[in-house]
């Protein structure tokens, strides 16, 4: 395997190998597996880690599973990325994973608008009701995931993605390890955590021969406020086997979901309740009595169910949306992918894959807007999700003298189904559902639409080699088309809908200076298609509200054209990053909240003309000796809104205002070491304040997070033992996480924010035999 220059500390010897031999290598002399651009491999086992994206001629990072070994165990990958220039990521919880909760976001453009691949398997748009694919918390175990390559601008063009107007964020499974070898890792700590992991190699069988593992994850921990807790269980399956010049590859990921969710709040409701205000999902009568009162007084538009309930809404609370008595997320997803690939440095080069996704999940409230058939004033609110995709990708390139020459394509079809419907119960006293099973026997559909999803992409890419100089150019084209067919209508939008853009370019310089010196610059063009769901993209809204963005031609898909200069230092232990970007992002479609969230109004979606970016990115890593290291970075973004929006006749003041979750200024920054048994981290993740209206009216403040990891290991007749103390939220920030769970709005006060987790406390033991 080649080796390169060592580009970042931060817990680089933290890779440590819990088996006899070195961790995550493929079984020699099988090729190593193709990445889009063909990125340099990285030793899993704790060897090189590239974050600067030496050599590359756009702003590309990389991380090892070093870089997620160090954070607390079951930590997903997207948390791990946040210490980089301009990544946003947010949750509310401990682990970054719950995934209501869930927000990142690159230089102003939210995970709807990132593209995100496992293994090149598209994983859709990153949405918490994700109706083209999961989130890689479900898709992979942390402990699984190889390495993980960052793209700050449009991304590569050979990424399976329709939607990456803001880069890219592809993950990369480890291989098997070539000898026999288990792993078990257990975790305990706040919150009555408890983790649990354990993975099998089978290592290489017989001469040259296949290898392969398995592994389960398990995951349960309580609510850090409120009741209920958040579970997870989790299996992955990886086997390589040579064939030739090639290797065949197969997965298969498992996942059951199944998390109790916090209360969505306001700053009036901060203010009156406090960041601790949760649901009362130990308070059946109580939740009843507020929906009683609530439709009394007419808030609700509920008939008048309890006349001695009163009017009044019980002290503290206000009304009935202060708080409700339970909601939960479930999914269900098995993701599997076969495959052929050749090696990265071969002469003639390419891959083909084939995947399958199956997904069943239901978003479940319990909501005192619609009463249950039996008199009691609550019913089970559901979002339901069924996803079935099918899909195959590849390429294939050769080397002409100093051309390297790629074209490649993709193909799926996505069958999604979702409906809204409501479930009863039958006691004022007891709660007869439980938010964390799936629900049965609806007494009402509100609504209930199929949608296919057809697309088709292809690019084409040459690397030309003169030198010194490297460029890249090449271009990508996709034709995606979209079908609403109602069920159950309920008066959402349906119809076809198509964007075809066969030639988004793309251009890309990389010049050395020397050793220790290389500019790098690039232009990209990129469409992002639409998506096809009740709860998001074009037929979300009403069906006259659709066809009036038809008929006045707002109807347009967002794109962007993004700009990148920068210069990339190696020397002597010190890497550093220096980059600016302009973006200029075109027909953004805006979405209105209307009313709380638990009633499911449609949005109204406005085509809100351009956003302007621009900004500064930076980074250093240095090793210091003795076993210390030190990484920073700071980035710098204003991105604005460029024209107003008149909405129901009404001019919305949004030109020249700060795009909505989008700090101007983060900076990040760790020290670590390591030496001998002993190794730890602490870092440091400041962020400045983020608006959450379009008009900016209404914002939280900036806020620092500290983050802290300690450890020993031991090696005992061949065994090696670990053990690893991590910190989340050291100093007890009180701080709001997450902004837009329920949307945005123009202005005013929305119930749309999620307080952040307080300080919690885990111990690990790992054991490699």
């Amino acid at each position: 395997m080649r080796r390169f220059t060592l580009c970042l500390l931060a817990g680089a010897a933290l890779a440590w190998p819990l088996a006899a031999s070195a961790r995550d290598l493929p079984a020699a002399p099988a090729p190593d597996a193709p990445a889009p651009e063909a990125p340099p491999a990285v030793d899993d086992a704790g060897g090189d880690i590239i974050i600067v994206g030496k050599g590359q001629t756009r702003q590309v990072q990389q991380l090892s599973q070093a870089d997620l070994a160090i954070l607390a165990p079951g930590t997903s990958p997207l948390k791990a990325i946040a210490k980089l220039p301009n990544v946003n990521f947010q949750s509310a919880d401990a682990f970054g994973a719950y995934e209501w909760s869930e927000r990142v976001s690159i230089r102003s453009f939210n995970q709807n608008q990132i593209g995100f691949t496992l293994d090149g398997i598209p994983l859709g748009d990153g949405s918490y009701g994700n109706t083209n694919g999961l989130h890689i918390s479900r898709a992979i175990s942390p402990e699984n995931v190889g390495r993980t390559e960052v793209s700050q601008g449009a991304g590569s063009i050979g990424t399976q993605a329709t939607n990456n107007l803001g880069g890219t964020i592809e993950f990369f499974s480890s291989d098997p390890k070539p000898t026999f070898g288990l792993t078990l890792n257990g975790t305990y700590g706040s919150a009555n955590t408890v983790r649990a992991f354990g993975r099998l190699d089978t290592g290489v069988l017989g001469e040259n021969g296949p290898s392969a593992y398995v592994s389960y994850g398990f995951l349960d921990t309580d609510k850090w406020k409120g009741y209920g807790v958040q579970r997870q269980n989790q299996v992955n399956a990886k086997f390589i086997a040579p064939v030739g010049p090639v290797r065949l590859v197969g997965t298969f990921d498992f996942s059951d979901r199944r998390e109790n969710d916090y209360q969505d709040l306001s700053l009036d409701m901060i203010k009156r309740l406090g960041l601790r205000n949760d649901n009362i999902s130990n308070n059946f009568p109580l939740a009843v009595l507020i929906a009683d009162t609530g439709a009394n007084s007419g808030y609700t538009g509920a008939p008048k169910l309890n006349p001695a309930a009163g009017t009044v809404t019980p002290a503290p609370y206000a009304n009935a949306d202060d708080v409700y008595y339970d909601a939960a997320g479930l999914r269900q997803d098995y993701l599997a992918s076969l495959g052929i690939e050749t090696a990265k440095g071969a002469t003639v080069h390419g891959e083909l894959k084939g995947y399958y996704h199956s997904n069943h999940g239901q978003g479940i409230w319990f909501t005192p807007y619609v009463p249950s058939p039996s008199g009691v004033p609550i019913s089970v609110r559901t979002t339901e999700y069924d996803i079935h995709r099918k899909g195959v990708f590849g390429s294939l390139g050769t080397k002409l003298a100093f051309n390297d020459i790629t074209v490649g394509g993709w193909y799926e079809v996505n069958d999604f189904r979702q409906a809204r419907r409501f479930y009863g119960l039958d006691s004022r006293t007891t709660p007869t559902r439980d938010a964390l099973h799936f629900q049965y026997l609806p007494f009402a559909t509100q609504w209930y639409n199929t949608y296919e999803t057809d697309t088709v992409q292809y690019y084409v890419q040459d690397k030309i080699a003169l030198g010194d100089l490297t460029v890249d150019l090449g271009w990508k084209g996709f034709s995606v088309t979209n079908k609403a067919t109602p069920i159950v209508s309920g008066g959402l939008a349906s119809g076809r809908i198509q964007v075809k853009d066969f030639f988004q370019p793309h251009a890309g310089l990389n010049y050395k200076l020397g050793n220790q010196v290389e500019l790098f610059g690039d232009f990209t063009e990129v469409t992002r298609a639409f998506v096809a769901a009740a709860t998001s993209g074009p037929f979300a809204t009403t069906q006259a509200g659709f066809n009036a963005l038809l008929t006045t031609n707002k109807l347009k898909p967002e794109s962007s054209d993004t700009y990148e200069v920068g210069a990339r230092y190696h020397y002597r232990g010190i890497n550093a990053l220096l980059a600016g970007y302009y973006v200029d992002f075109q027909n953004r479609t805006l979405a209105q909240t209307v009313g709380a969230g638990i009633v499911g109004n449609p949005p109204i979606l406005s085509n809100v003309g351009s956003v302007r970016a621009y900004g500064l990115e930076t980074a250093l890593e240095a090793k210091l000796g003795y076993g210390f290291g030190v990484f920073a970075s700071y980035s710098y973004n204003d991105s604005t809104y460029r024209d107003n929006v008149t909405v129901g006749g009404l001019v919305q003041n949004i030109k020249g205002k700060q795009t909505v979750d989008t700090p101007k200024h983060l900076a990040k920054g760790e020290l670590t070491y390591d030496k001998g048994m002993f190794f730890g981290r602490i870092g440091a993740d400041y962020m400045s304040r983020r608006y959450f209206t379009y008009t900016n009216d209404q914002s939280v403040p900036g806020r620092v997070l500290v983050d802290a990891t300690i450890g020993a290991r031991v090696t005992i007749a061949d065994r090696k033992f670990e053990i690893q103390g991590n910190a989340t939220n050291l100093f007890d920030k009180k701080y709001i996480s997450t902004i837009g769970s329920n949307g945005f709005g123009y202005s005013g006060d929305n119930q749309t924010l999620l307080a952040g987790a307080p300080a919690q406390y885990f111990v690990t033991i790992k054991a490699g035999f």
